[in-house]
């Protein structure tokens, strides 16, 4: 009596320029995939809008000195010396960073010499990192170099405890 036809859904994931895909932070929906309203109250397309914020991408030919903030999402495939504070990062197997680095989310597929403070923090195969990492959730792949500490972010704020002062 009723006939359903069975087709595919196309997924649509953003893309760098190379082609492959950026896999959403795991802990914000994937555009499209929940109907139910977000815990704001909202709506859920303002939710997949938030989600679908375009990429900025710092390109292999270029050197930038300084630092870059902001809370939307950043690809570095060149070179930056400075701090990088943004949402979310992705280091690209060209990218470099040369100063400390703060993100919700962090995946460095290329060098980082300094600081890595973030929620999430993924070392892929290809990932050069010196210098500490302060995360909730981490992840080292097989081959990734990683000089440093790993510090777990919950665990920080009660090692941050005020110590007594000695008697005079």
């Amino acid at each position: 009596m009723f006939n359903k036809t069975k087709s595919p859904t196309p997924s649509a994931h953003p893309r760098t320029e190379s082609g492959s895909a950026i896999p959403p932070p795991p802990d914000l929906p994937t555009p499209g995939q929940s109907s139910a309203p977000t815990p704001s109250g909202g709506h859920p397309a303002a939710a997949a809008t938030a989600s679908q914020r375009a990429l900025s991408t710092l390109s292999a030919d270029l050197q930038f000195d300084g630092q870059i903030s902001g809370s939307g999402d950043l690809q570095i495939d060149g070179a930056i010396k400075g701090d990088v504070r943004v949402g979310r990062l992705i280091v690209g197997e060209t990218g470099a960073v040369e100063g400390s680095v703060s993100a919700d989310y962090v995946e460095v597929r290329g060098r980082i010499v300094g600081g890595i403070t973030g929620k999430q923090v993924k070392l892929v195969a290809t990932a050069y990192v010196d210098g500490d990492i302060t995360a909730e959730q981490m992840s080292i792949d097989i081959g990734a170099y990683f000089q440093g500490r790993v510090l777990q972010g919950r665990r920080e704020a009660a090692a941050a405890a005020p110590e007594p002062e000695p008697a005079p």
